[in-house]
């Protein structure tokens, strides 16, 4: 059996083997308890024998090319390397990483907008997702297909705008450039199938894992001591996700109480929780859960 023929049975997963997404795609997977390949191998296939599944690691660009025909069960890979592809791949889940918007740009002061790009020469790197964009708005430009680095493009002069990936636009301003009309395109990591066939065996397990994983990340679980006369209160800064754990305490009219909240809001809400008479407020993290 030759490395790209798939054990029976065997889930067959792709993974970005190099870019943005890569290191944070093989830590999902590890903290969702798979095998991941060493951090500078070159390997291109991992098989995970202990829950059934075989990744493969290919461009980012390739793995939604791969789902799409049925050769790969599953993929993980940006929404706007999807949609650029033309794949019949179709989005499962977000995995919350990798967050980064579609945006056209121009020379400051240029004060362009999205009509006025009619006729422009328009500089990218994913010309499909563009076109169509453009073509929803009655907008005909000349596109300039690129390879990185695209905000270069205007001042070696040859193209009169661009559209790209931004993340915190530095480095558009640094070019002199600015973005102008909505976003094209908001985009992040996914988890993908193909669009024609069935879903895979072992989907529904993924996923729950990977939602697991997603909420450890947000989430953190909060412990803390509070009277009677408080409870009520408490108990309405912290609801949880179905309803918080209250236990009696040896001390009469005492309780303690244990509460999933949203990591972001951890230190706010001990600050309400002591306003309320809580008291011994503990924060913990979660490795790892089911809901």
């Amino acid at each position: 059996m030759t490395d790209t023929q798939s054990r029976n049975g065997t889930l067959r997963i792709a993974v970005p083997n190099k870019g943005g997404l890569s290191g944070p795609a093989a830590e999902m997977l590890r903290e969702a308890g798979y095998a991941q390949r060493q951090e500078n191998s070159k390997d291109l296939v991992l098989y995970d024998e202990a829950n059934g599944v075989e990744f493969f690691y290919l461009r980012p660009r390739d793995v939604a090319v791969y789902v799409g025909e049925g050769v790969l069960d599953l993929g993980i890979t940006g929404r706007d390397i999807v949609v650029e592809s033309g794949a019949a791949a179709t989005e499962v889940m977000q995995l919350g990483f990798g967050a980064s918007r579609f945006r056209f740009a121009a020379p400051a002061g240029r004060g362009l907008d999205v009509a006025g790009l009619d006729g422009l020469r328009l500089a990218t790197s994913y010309p499909n997702l563009v076109a169509g964009y453009l073509a929803e708005h009655n907008v005909t430009a000349r596109l300039i297909e690129l390879d990185g680095a695209v905000e270069s493009s205007i001042r070696l002069g040859i193209a009169d705008a661009i559209a790209d990936v931004v993340e915190t636009g530095t480095t558009l301003r640094q070019a002199g450039l600015e973005l102008f009309g909505e976003p094209i395109l908001t985009s992040e990591a996914i988890l993908i199938t193909s669009a024609d066939r069935p879903s895979p065996l072992g989907l529904d397990q993924l996923q729950r894992r990977l939602n697991g994983v997603l909420v450890a990340r947000n989430y953190v679980m909060m412990d803390y001591d509070v009277s009677s006369e408080g409870l009520d209160k408490a108990m309405e800064i912290t609801p949880g996700l179905e309803s918080p754990t209250v236990s009696s305490l040896a001390r009469e009219n005492w309780y303690a109480v244990r509460s999933m909240v949203p990591r972001r809001d951890a230190q706010r809400v001990m600050d309400e929780l002591w306003e309320v008479g809580a008291r011994a407020i503990l924060v913990t993290d979660i490795a790892a859960c089911r809901l």
